[in-house]
């Protein structure tokens, strides 16, 4: 069974910069880490592996310093890994970046058994990238999944919901994204990042994975980001304290109502 995971390197959310001309995300020189939610696909990728034998490779789309991540996955139990890095990806929403993606996954084998996403990156909440993915590759999807059982070409799943936990049961290939109730993940060993830090990670650009450059980065992109500001400090109001007399605060509501002729 060959399983892929996806990763993404995103920024700390404490140190997060925006391009002014671009309205994009500038990672160069910003410190990041592996997105949070990744993790908990990758563990259950490496559960998987533990149970049956799989081969575990991790893709992340982003530039040189994204490897990082990969040698992170590698160190945690992942056998291989690809960063797709081009300067033609740069500013690819997540119609352009599912595309890539694809691309770079039929590249890289005739059949994925299963490709796993984390519910989504922590520096868009788009969660969309996953379902993209499937789209692209023609593949079933599963969203919001907290548990794999596989047996043979067959998958049995829990996934999250808000009014509880449904079981669906399908045939390989899948795409699914996992949420954090999945498993905590494991912790690399030292023996494991020796062996990342020296493997050799292929990068490939657009050609490489035969994506055509209009479907890539910014050209690719149906949705942009027109403007990025802050929103305006609102000041003055009235601030009213009800804790130790909370018949009084609502006696001060009430005729604050009224002298503004709301109530």
């Amino acid at each position: 069974m060959h399983i892929i995971v996806c990763v993404k390197q995103v920024p700390d959310t404490t140190n997060v910069r925006i391009n002014p001309e671009t309205n994009t995300l500038m990672r160069e020189g910003v410190e990041s880490i592996m997105n949070p939610f990744d993790e908990y696909a990758l563990e259950e990728a490496l559960r998987l592996k533990d149970a049956h034998g799989a081969r575990v490779t991790v893709i992340t789309m982003g530039p040189p310093q994204a490897d990082v991540v990969l040698r992170e996955a590698m160190a945690r139990g992942a056998d291989d890994g690809v960063l797709l890095t081009d300067r033609a990806f740069a500013g690819a929403d997540t119609l352009a970046t599912s595309y890539a993606i694809a691309q770079a996954i039929r590249k890289l084998t005739s059949r994925a058994d299963l490709i796993l996403f984390g519910k989504q990156a922590i520096d868009g909440d788009t969660a969309q990238v996953g379902p993209g993915v499937s789209e692209f590759l023609n593949c079933a999807l599963v969203t919001y999944v907290k548990s794999i059982c596989v047996e043979g070409d067959r998958f049995t799943v829990e996934t999250q919901m808000d009014e509880g936990v449904d079981v669906i049961e399908g045939r390989l290939p899948a795409v699914m994204t996992v949420v954090k109730e999945a498993a905590v993940p494991r912790f690399a060993s030292l023996s494991g990042w020796m062996a990342a830090k020296k493997a050799a990670i292929p990068r490939w650009g657009a050609q490489d994975v035969g994506a055509a450059p209009e479907a890539c980065g910014l050209n690719g992109s149906p949705t942009k980001v027109v403007k990025i500001f802050a929103p305006p400090v609102k000041t003055g109001g009235t601030r009213m304290d009800g804790r130790e007399e909370p018949s009084a605060a609502v006696e001060q509501i009430l005729k604050l109502l009224h002298e503004k002729g709301v109530a």
